[in-house]
């Protein structure tokens, strides 16, 4: 999990000035933490869904969803 987030989400989230943290997992939903520039973007919904969860769920098939918490 935390190679995948490391490897290939958080590379991608700082490109565009934002930063990812991993805060937990439990029964398969991932909670992060979004940073910098994704904080209170209204795009953050988008790349939750079709970036982070998307790429956990193909590199953990145990994730069943990701879920963001307040910075």
């Amino acid at each position: 999990m935390r190679r995948a987030l490391e490897g290939k989400v958080r590379p991608a989230v700082q490109l565009d000035g934002g930063d990812i943290e991993l805060i937990g997992v439990n029964a398969g939903v991932v909670t992060i933490r979004l940073f910098g520039a994704c904080d209170g973007c209204p795009m953050s919904p988008v790349t939750l869904r079709a970036g982070v969860e998307r790429i956990l769920k193909e590199e953990v098939p145990e994730v069943r969803e990701v879920v963001a918490v307040e910075a």
